[in-house]
This record gives C-alpha cells, structure tokens and sequence, in this order.
C-alpha cells in the first residue's frame, strides 16, 4: 500500500506487524529502527518513524529493558493514594519532565494484606523489568540492600536504608505548639499519629519540647493516638472534647486527623476557634478549603518529591547523594486557631 494512504484501523494493541504493514517494509526493519539501529537507510527510517507515530506504536517495555538492561521508567511507590502521596506525585512528575524518564507510580497495598512490607513485595515485582529506580513513599520497613537505587520520602522508621527525605518533623511540632501557647492556650490536646512511627514520635517529642519550655506541666491524658485514621480520631476527639476540663485547643498530628477534630467539634456544638483551636500538619489541599480553614504546619510537598526525583536520579547516573535531606516545615495560619477562651 502506499505510504499516503489511510493506516489500518485497528482497535487494540498496535503490533510491530501493524507497522511494518503500514510502512510497507519487514518487521526487522522496523525492529532495526525502534532499537536505534544504524544499518538502515535514513529515509527509511524516517518512514517507519512517522508511521510509529501515526499509530501510537510502543515497544514492550520488559523486552526493551531485556535487551538494553535498562527501561528509562522510574517508578513512584505508594501504599495507596491520598492527598499526601497526591501531593508528592505533582512534585515528582514536574522535576522528571526535563529527565528522559517517565514515570510510573504503582499503589502496592493490597485489601487485606498487612500494612507492613508492601514495598517488599512492590520492588520484587517491578525491579529490574519495568523500573530502572524507585521513589517510595512512607516506607514501612528499613531496606538496607535493594535490587535498584531507591529514595525514601518521610519513612516510618527514620533515616536509615537507603537514601532518604523528609520534613523536619521536630521543628514542626515545636512551632505548631508555640502558635497554641502564644495564643494564649495552655490546654492543649495532641492527637498523634501511630505509635510506631517515627514522625508521629517526633512530633509528639516536639508537642512536649514546647509545652516544657513554656513552663506548661505535660498531661499525658491529653495525648490520644489517632493512628493518622479518621475513625479512630474521631473516637478518641470525641473523648477529650467531651470530659468536663476539655482541652481549649487540639494539635493534630496531619490535616486528615485535624478535619476529623474540626467535624466532632461541630457535631458537638463547638465553634472552631472561638470554642477550640485546631491546628494539623502536612498543608494537604483540603486543609485550605475546610470550613473554616485550617491552621497547619506545611510540609514542602511539591519541593519533597522533586528532589527525592533528583537524588534518584543521580544515583542511576552513578553520582553519590546524601543519605538523609530534610527540609523545614512552615506555619500557615488560617482561621482554625485563635485567642483561648475565658472561663
């Protein structure tokens, strides 16, 4: 057929065959020039080219990675997605843009299985055939040998395996909790985090670094873990804003678990922050658009993820990074938090 004329339709995967019909040549001339082969003429090549691109033709990528050991696709790790991983994602994508990898983010919990070891099971599965790399977001487990180079963005463990990013978790707490006093609170709740997760302890150390340095006794019945899940937060919410000496302001260990506060407050007919004062962590997009708008300590989301690109990046060109980044967290005040009431 001549080269002008329609291409077949076809209404599946686009085959080699396809193009080379198409093209009107053999499939190992089409093979030659996909593969970046130089034994075939410039203007047949040329030829074919177009025709890949009429039809949206792509090579397998675990053929392409068996012949060149190596597929120029990093993949991005999740547990699942949410607004936190969302919001690392856009991060990541932007600063792989000018990178010649492509992307491929693949959520590796599966219903029912535990939480622990996800990340295991998603780097046996895609290393090496479909990924040159990994950036893994919140990592269960320590991983201190990997089949590829792999970034870790805010593990629950801490620093330590591979290279790894997060926020200053610390810090965060410290300021998030000074906001509270200076607004003249001094009693304040903190819903934490899991127990054994290496940010939830930070930021409950950062919670008590600042209540201590503002002569504020610590009162541990005014800490609760809500396991960074709505349902328990709203159950142990529940729980302090109903005693009879209720806490006048509430520290949240993420904005997920701050909007679970926000919403047992109204249910139970307090106003936010003429009643309590919330504060959360993390700045997700929904913390800007909650009513009222949430006061929180935002994490570089955007700037986590790009750079946790360019240091995976660097190690697959064989360049030596950092084995742990961190980067400030930064108070927003919105109008979930204000002067603490009389009594």
């Amino acid at each position: 057929m001549d080269f002008d004329d329609d291409p077949p339709r076809s209404f599946g995967r686009v085959t080699i065959n396809d193009v080379a019909r198409a093209a009107g040549v053999s499939v190992s001339t089409v093979s030659k020039v996909v593969n970046q082969r130089y034994d075939v003429a410039p203007a047949t090549s040329k030829r074919v080219m177009s025709v890949v691109a009429e039809l949206g033709y792509e090579t397998s990528l675990v053929a392409s990675s068996l012949r060149r050991q190596r597929t120029n696709v990093i993949g991005v790790l999740v547990a699942e997605f949410e607004s936190f991983s969302t919001e690392l994602l856009k991060g990541i994508s932007t600063a792989a843009a000018q990178t010649g990898y492509e992307l491929l983010a693949y959520s590796g919990r599966v219903a029912g299985e535990s939480r622990t070891g996800w990340e295991r099971r998603s780097l046996s599965r895609l290393a090496g055939t479909l990924i040159d790399g990994a950036i893994i977001v919140t990592p269960t487990m320590l991983m201190p040998t990997t089949s590829i180079p792999v970034v870790a963005i805010d593990p629950h463990t801490g620093p330590g395996g591979p290279s790894t990013i997060d926020s200053d978790n610390v810090g965060g707490a410290r300021v998030a909790t000074q906001h509270l006093i200076d607004l003249g609170h001094r009693r304040i709740a903190h819903i934490g985090g899991r127990s054994d997760l290496a940010s939830a302890q930070l930021r409950e150390s950062g919670y008590r670094e600042s209540l201590a340095k503002a002569g504020i006794a610590f009162d541990p019945t005014l800490v609760r873990d809500g396991g960074y899940e709505a349902a328990l937060t709203a159950e142990v919410a529940r729980e302090l804003l109903t005693r009879p000496d209720r806490p006048t302001a509430v520290f949240a260990a993420n904005d997920r678990s701050a909007l679970g506060v926000m919403k047992v407050a109204e249910e139970l007919g307090l106003r936010v922050p003429e009643d309590l004062s919330v504060i959360g962590f993390d700045d997700i997009p929904e913390a800007a658009s909650a009513t009222p708008p949430l006061t929180t300590m935002a994490q570089p989301l955007h700037d986590l993820g790009a750079q946790a690109l360019q240091m995976l990046v660097e190690l697959l060109g064989g360049l030596e990074v950092p084995e742990h980044v961190q980067l400030p967290a930064t108070l927003v005040v919105r109008a979930s938090t204000g002067p603490a009431p009389r009594r």
